[in-house]
Order: C-alpha cells, then sequence, then structure tokens
C-alpha cells in the first residue's frame, strides 16, 4: 500500500491508479478498500475469536448466544443494534462502555429502546481487561475494570461482541474525493452541493469525482455489513456501465 495513490483524470483522461506493481489506467474505478477495525488489545481475548469472541455484529452468531449471558462493548449505533438483536436470543446482554452512558454517542431511538428492554443493562466506566476459556476451550470468562477505581471483577459470559469502530484506509486518496469528518467517502446525496455544482446530485455510489465510486464499508452512511458490501458492489455496476457509455460518446 506504501505505493498506492490515484490520479485524477482531467478533461476527459482516464484515472490512474498507482500501485507497487504499476499503474492502470480507467475511465471507471470502484473504490472498495473497506477499513481497519479497531482490536481490543487484549491477548487472551484475540486468541478467542471465533470461540465466542466476536468482532463487529456477527449477526449469525446470535443464535449461538441462546440463553446465556454476553456482553457487547462499545458506545455506537451499531453495538446498540447489536444488542438489541442479541437480546432476542440471550438471558442477558451487559453493554459496557467506557463513558458513563450511551447519551453522547449512540442515536435516542436505541437508547429508549435499550432502556426499555429488561434484558439489557449498560454498564458505565467499565472496560474490558482479561477473559479466558472455559473447559472447552470457548469464551468462558471476562474481567471487568472500573476505569475510575482501578477496581476489578470477573464475570462468566459466553458471548463477547466488540464494536469498537473502524479506521479508514483511504490516505492514498486524493483530497479531490469528498469525505465525511471521520474520512469516509461521501456518495450521493451525501456529497455537499459545492463539490459536484449540478442541477442533479451524483448517483447513490458515485462519488464527488466523475468516473469514481464507492462501495462497502468505505462509503459514508454504509451499514458496515457483509451482506450489504456485497449487494452494493452489484448495485454499482451497471452505474460504471452508463458511465462508461456516455464518456464513449465524448
Amino acid at each position: 500500500m506504501a505505493g498506492q495513490r490515484l490520479t485524477i483524470g482531467r478533461n476527459g483522461e482516464p484515472h490512474v491508479v498507482h500501485t507497487d506493481g504499476g499503474s492502470l489506467r480507467a475511465r471507471a474505478v470502484v473504490i472498495a478498500c473497506g477499513v481497519a477495525y479497531r482490536r481490543l488489545g487484549v491477548d487472551a481475548i484475540d486468541d478467542l475469536v471465533g470461540q465466542g469472541v466476536n468482532y463487529g455484529a456477527a449477526m449469525t452468531a446470535a443464535r449461538d448466544m441462546d440463553d446465556v449471558d454476553v456482553i457487547v462493548v462499545g458506545g455506537g449505533n451499531s453495538a446498540g443494534q447489536a444488542a438489541v438483536h442479541l437480546a432476542r436470543f440471550a438471558r442477558s446482554v451487559t453493554i459496557v462502555v467506557r463513558r458513563p452512558d450511551l447519551t453522547a454517542t449512540m442515536s435516542r431511538y436505541l437508547i429508549d429502546e435499550i432502556e426499555f428492554n429488561p434484558r439489557i443493562e449498560v454498564l458505565g466506566h467499565h472496560a474490558v481487561v482479561d477473559g479466558g476459556a472455559d473447559e472447552d476451550g470457548r469464551l468462558g470468562w471476562v474481567t471487568l475494570e472500573d476505569v475510575r477505581s482501578g477496581e476489578r471483577a470477573r464475570r462468566e459470559v459466553r458471548g463477547l461482541f466488540l464494536l469498537l469502530g473502524a479506521t479508514v484506509t483511504c490516505d492514498w486518496l486524493p483530497p479531490t474525493i469528498a469525505r465525511d469528518e471521520k474520512g469516509f467517502v461521501l456518495t450521493g446525496r451525501s456529497i455537499p452541493w459545492e463539490a459536484w455544482g449540478g442541477p442533479v446530485p451524483p448517483e447513490t455510489l458515485a462519488t464527488s469525482v466523475p468516473g469514481l465510486f464507492a462501495v462497502g464499508d468505505i462509503r459514508s452512511g454504509s451499514m458496515k455489513r457483509v451482506a450489504s458490501a456485497t449487494g452494493e458492489g452489484a448495485s454499482v455496476v451497471p452505474l460504471v456501465h452508463a458511465h462508461l457509455e456516455g464518456s464513449a460518446g465524448r
């Protein structure tokens, strides 16, 4: 990735994607480089990924949490949505956040739903700092630490879902491509008018630069799910075709 960058084509010229292996010229480029999801940084927990520990919502794992206690780490909307879904199966769901509560990071409608659900507890001012396996080699317990006092307590759980946010990996893109405050690529109606300036906004998956499209986790406002990214990958194909047909006549 060290030598990767994109040069915007001017006056109808193709864009150029520069890589360590050489350069490619293209009239249409789809940006689908994804993001890097933040890790907890606890080796004992990371060793159990796939054995009760999940990075991301992992909705397919929810049914495996039937009638057991689980923890969700994270205070964003994705964590709230995961907690609500897990509560359909788990005996209890504890949302662990370093902040006092969820008000600064989660939408009000989700907070209300969580407060209404008797199976969900919010534990503020805490962090997961250790964990270990049961006799079957799956997650059996975690250690929670009060970030104010340093006091620690062990809790028996069978599921740990870590939704810690993501780091954008598109520094190789030129600043001409409009992005949100976190660095995710803006598409469609999310693009500020001054970035496109025409009477009709760009297509849903089009960026602020004609011929450049973005799909998947790198796109601002995306669902951050494999299924949605796959759907966007399929949906962008006719948009690319339409752009190429339009540019062929110029």
